[in-house]
């Protein structure tokens, strides 16, 4: 019996860990925990910081499985991803086993480890039919070296972006008849706020309760923007509360001055969003007006002769359009 059987005794209590690692998520912490008990690969499928790689670490670590993570990315030769024989060492002793160095999926086989592969729609064909194999057959033949056994433990579970993300290619049905897969959305906004308030704190409590909703309510915005074909994910409110921070502090400002918090949504959300193809409008211009909805001032202001607004900024309610 693992951490990761269902029993009783077990599940809830590893369950109960998770919940206090991971903010929501409840329902697919419950997904993946039952999935890898029941011996199954897993494919999580989502846009990107929807916290699958978060959700993956955190059962790895309360379950304490051996995790080996792989970025996936064109570069991924099947080479780097099993392993090769030391050029240097194969010279004075030959094809031993001795002097193959593993690549993280013969890690994970042999220590029956959890094989993480991060944006697996990115890789190789040649690449994904290595991995194809060894979800079929439970182990691996490497030329020279012989046949690698999956110990007991060891599940692939990738992660994917959608398809029309840039770079990626459709996964062919062979992956998916080898896997459980898991649709992973967007939180919702409370939740989104709270993952804001725990990756920075002390932004968090400058800005207050109502203006980290408000940078969540702008971010969010963003993936409904129809000049958009991508918008931001919560890491875009993470850095926007914590740039506007800095900001504030080198200009002596508030941080919810409009000067320091337009700077901040476009040093944080410009280079997150995609335009979608043949509209007129910059990254700059669809931010602006993000932020205008969550953050610009509701009155002109009078007090200043440079234009600049005042330092209690005249701003809108936090968290009000």
């Amino acid at each position: 019996m693992t951490d990761l059987d269902p029993e009783p005794s077990t599940g809830p209590e590893l369950l109960r860990r998770l919940t206090t690692r991971v903010v929501g998520r409840r329902r697919e912490l419950e997904a993946v925990v039952a999935a890898l008990a029941a011996d199954r690969h897993l494919l999580l499928e989502g846009p990107p910081g929807t916290g699958k790689s978060t959700v993956l670490r955190a059962v790895a670590e309360e379950s304490g499985r051996g995790f080996e993570f792989v970025e996936g990315n064109a570069e991924l030769t099947p080479a780097r991803l099993v392993g090769t024989f030391d050029p240097a060492a194969v010279l004075s002793e030959g094809y031993s086993p001795d002097v193959f160095v593993d690549g993280p999926l013969v890690s994970a086989l042999r220590d029956g480890a959890l094989l993480y592969v991060e944006e697996i729609n990115r890789i190789p064909e040649e690449t994904l039919n290595v991995l194809i194999t060894v979800m079929s057959e439970g182990e691996l033949h490497v030329p020279r070296l012989g046949h690698v056994a999956a110990a007991p433990g060891f599940r692939l579970v990738a992660a994917m972006n959608p398809f029309d993300a840039v770079g990626t290619a459709r996964i062919a049905s062979a992956v998916y008849d080898r896997v459980c897969r898991l649709a992973m959305g967007y939180q919702d906004a409370g939740e989104e706020a709270l993952i804001v308030s725990a990756a920075a704190p002390d932004a968090a409590v400058a800005f207050g309760a109502g203006g980290v909703l408000s940078a969540v309510s702008m971010v969010r915005d963003s993936r409904e923007h129809p000049d958009l074909r991508t918008g931001s994910s919560v890491r875009g409110a993470i850095d926007f509360v914590l740039v506007a921070t800095e900001l504030a502090a080198l200009r002596g400002r508030e941080v919810v001055d409009p000067g320091v918090t337009l700077d901040a949504a476009l040093l944080a959300l410009s280079g997150r969003v995609r335009l979608r193809e043949g509209g007129a409008r910059t990254a700059e211009d669809v931010v602006t007006e993000l932020w205008t909805r969550w953050f610009a001032p509701t009155e002109p202001d009078q007090g200043s002769g440079d234009g600049d607004a005042s330092s209690d900024g005249g701003g809108r309610e936090p968290g009000k359009a």
